[in-house]
């Protein structure tokens, strides 16, 4: 006979009979919608007794009470007790569990069941009714829960006190929103991994990030991203509807981008209720909350519009029930009483579940049923069967790790083999891995977390349930970073929340430009102009600017101070019209009235104030002056002269108006009548006559040819297809003679100092 069963009895089994239900006396069941302070009630009510026990409906919500307790009686006096986590202090007097895992033989002053409602859930109801008929405090008993419960309880525990908590805060319905214009403070709801994945995704492009909630996450990788959320690193959370069972959040709206879930069995719309419950978590205390619709989901209607906010819902109409006397005499037996039909209206058989499926998949084996033949090898299988199918591969998968565990335990050394364990242990210790991976892994530990917490299947379940917890804890940080990773950015979130807390931020800008704030790289200052740093998608370009405000402030005004006294020789003219300034661009020509009277146009953003604009374009205007006429000399003269006369006033217009260059072809009239005096004012300017252009030898010169060049071009070069940003580059200095690009115009080589002689192009002054 197997050692884990030696001590057994022989006998027929009946699992968990505790004699005939209590009814509802001493019984109060509080009842209203989300944000009424049920859970609290109960914590408080339960300190108040020597002895108290509270079951929750998720692993999160426990892990989350227990801490809460913890934090008002010390941790030697609580205990944790789920399906994968035991913390049991010798002397602990108050146990928070879950359902499932509420310890049955416990006398307790006080018993609290919170969501009672769940007794109608297709996969779980059967267990909160068992609770719901049986479990009881010696002194008092809540049961916590949707007001839709009312009825089934007035039915099912007659002399039940029956409470109604209205809700702090009201709820109301926001409309319809895109993701991207969602208030802060907003939860996101879908129900898959994959949508909320996509939306965390879309979420952090555009307004900087998210934190993410699932129900398979653990307690520690959820709590991270919780925190995430709470401390304001984030201003959204996407989750599935886990965040619909007390989980205790600062929400103000929460959005539905999905109304409909796979509930186990079938795809499905979601219930009002199941709609209120999750809406019901926006607006915390005395907070009011909004709800809405995102994504693709479309506007709710009237009709539910105001249930949602009245917390108007139909009474739930029928409880899961299983029978509490299984008989493991032998598997037929506990098989027919898993079958057995409740007689009460109220109550429905539960269907077919994971733990039902189990034994029916592995007593498909032979050798199974041949090992089964004891009600305490019955008693065994079963409650192997109980082991949670964290996987979720396929049933078959499921029952055939039911099938070896149960061999291995009904073998003659009664348990699991070690190195067996360490090696399904072990596949799952790595850390590597996308979320996928990860999220795979923390389901297989937690399947053996929870295995490793019985007791009699293993040599040493003290060491693998530390082992475990390690793994898990390792698995649930590395979850915890990629998620962080992927959905959200950081640099973003942190800029932010400080930006929003008007804290003071330290930034600082590099000999280079570069802004840092708070040591974040948040863009560079280009002369006037600061650029966001481009690697940051959606909101962190507006995030970094305004995160750069107060630096650029005094820093433009300081650059504003130096250019106003800046020297012409510290600044520049590029080839494309840029003007430049300690190496930077601050602003660029653009045409003005005629082609020597360009004009700057200053690069600056809204950064740089009224004032010191004013005094920058000053400055450039008078060094641009003072440019033009340093390097166009004698043109400039000329244009300006106000001692000429006669023909050769004409005459320096149309010079001055062709920039520097004339064609004799085309003022031979004007030029024959000049007489000597008339010739000898032009060429007192510098103008020479040469046999086909009237031209200034001085401006010849390559700095005075290039800027000519660039004057044309930037006047009237584009009425050709010329662009000052991607003009044709200009003969080589020394050049006499090029060949002539027939798709260049004829005003470009005459800019450029060149006259067009069939196809050649022949520098003015060689002819």
């Amino acid at each position: 006979m197997s050692k884990a069963l030696s001590t057994q009895s022989t006998g027929a089994q009946t699992i968990g009979a505790h004699g005939p239900p209590n009814r509802g006396r001493g019984v109060t069941a509080v009842l209203g919608p989300t944000n009424t302070g049920k859970t609290h009630l109960a914590i408080e009510r339960m300190l108040a007794h020597d002895v108290g026990v509270i079951g929750l409906p998720l692993r999160l919500l426990a892990r989350e009470v227990y801490e809460k307790v913890v934090a008002k009686v010390g941790a030697g006096q609580v205990a944790l007790i789920t399906g994968e986590e035991k913390i049991k202090p010798p002397r602990a007097r108050f146990y928070v569990c879950t359902v499932e895992a509420m310890p049955r033989e416990l006398e307790a002053d006080f018993v609290a069941i919170d969501e009672i409602q769940l007794a109608a859930d297709a996969e779980r109801g059967h267990v909160f009714t068992n609770r719901l008929f049986h479990a009881r405090g010696l002194s008092e008993t809540l049961l916590l829960g949707a007001a839709t419960m009312r009825e089934a309880i007035r039915e099912l525990l007659p002399g039940a006190n029956l409470v109604s908590r209205p809700r702090m805060s009201n709820l109301t319905y926001a409309g319809e929103k895109k993701i991207t214009r969602l208030p802060r403070r907003s939860a996101i709801v879908a129900f898959s991994a994959n949508d909320v994945y996509a939306i965390a995704e879309l979420v952090r492009r555009q307004r900087g990030g998210a934190a993410v909630v699932l129900g398979a996450l653990s307690p520690r990788t959820r709590n991270a991203q919780v925190a995430l959320y709470q401390n304001g690193d984030v201003d959204f959370l996407v989750a599935t509807d886990a965040i619909g069972m007390g989980l205790n959040l600062d929400l103000d709206h929460v959005a539905f981008a999905g109304v409909r879930k796979f509930d186990g069995n079938t795809h499905r719309n979601l219930t009002p209720s199941e709609l209120g419950q999750i809406a019901g978590r926006a607006g915390r205390h005395m907070n009011d909350g909004t709800f809405g619709a995102t994504g693709q989901v479309g506007p709710f209607d009237a009709e539910l519009i105001e249930r949602l906010e009245t917390h108007a819902f139909d009474q739930v109409g029928v409880l899961q029930w299983r029978s509490r006397t299984l008989d493991t005499a032998s598997i037929d037996a506990l098989k027919e009483s898993l079958r057995e039909t409740p007689v009460h209206p109220r109550l429905i058989r539960s269907r077919m579940v994971d733990d039902v499926i189990a034994l029916e998949n592995v007593t498909r084996d032979e050798a199974i049923c041949d090992m089964a033949r004891s009600p305490a090898a019955v008693a065994l299988l079963w409650d192997m069967c109980q082991i949670p199918d964290y996987q979720r591969v396929s049933p078959t998968d499921h029952a055939d790790l039911v099938g070896t565990l149960f061999g291995f335990v009904m073998s003659d050394d009664g348990k699991i083999p070690e190195d067996w364990f360490a090696r399904q242990v072990g596949q799952a210790d790595r850390t590597e891995g996308d979320l996928d991976t990860l999220s795979n892994r923390l389901a297989q530990i937690r399947t053996w977390t929870f295995v490793s917490h019985r007791a009699q299947w293993l040599d040493d379940p003290e060491h693998w349930q530390e082992r475990t917890r390690s793994i898990e804890d390792k698995l649930s940080d590395a979850l915890h970073e990629r998620l962080t990773q992927r959905f959200v950015d950081r640099r973003t979130s942190v800029l932010m929340r400080r930006l929003r807390d008007k804290e003071e931020m330290m930034a600082e800008i590099g000999e280079d430009g570069q802004i840092l704030v708070e040591n974040h790289y948040v863009g560079r200052l280009d002369g006037f102009r600061f650029t966001p740093d481009s690697s940051g998608d959606g909101i962190h370009g507006k995030a970094a600017r305004n995160a750069a405000t107060q630096v650029l402030a005094s820093e433009l005004a300081s650059r504003s101070d130096a250019l106003s006294s800046a020297t012409d020789d510290t600044i520049a003219l590029s080839g494309s019209g840029r003007v430049l300034w300690q190496g930077c661009e601050v602003g660029r020509l653009v045409p003005g009235e005629t082609a020597l009277k360009p004009r700057i146009e200053l690069f600056a953003d809204e950064n740089l104030s009224a004032p010191d604009r004013e005094r920058v374009a000053v400055r450039l205007d008078a060094w641009l002056a003072a440019h033009l006429d340093a390097k166009l000399k004698p043109l400039m003269a000329l244009s300006n002269a106000e001692d000429l006369t006669g023909l050769a006033r004409g005459l320096a217009f149309r010079i001055t108006e062709n920039l520097g260059v004339l064609r004799r072809e085309g003022a031979a009239d004007d030029i024959k009548a000049l007489d000597q005096s008339d010739r000898a004012q032009l060429r007192k300017y510098g103008v020479r006559f040469g046999a086909f252009n009237l031209y200034f030898p001085a401006l010849l010169k390559p700095a005075a040819a290039e800027l000519l060049l660039l004057l044309w071009a930037l006047h009237g070069g584009r009425e050709y297809g010329i662009d000052v940003d991607a003009m044709p580059e200009r003969p080589q200095q020394g050049l006499t003679s090029v060949p002539a690009d027939q798709a260049l115009p004829e005003p470009y080589w005459r800019a450029a100092g060149f006259h067009v002689a069939g196809n050649r192009a022949v520098r003015i002054d060689m002819l």
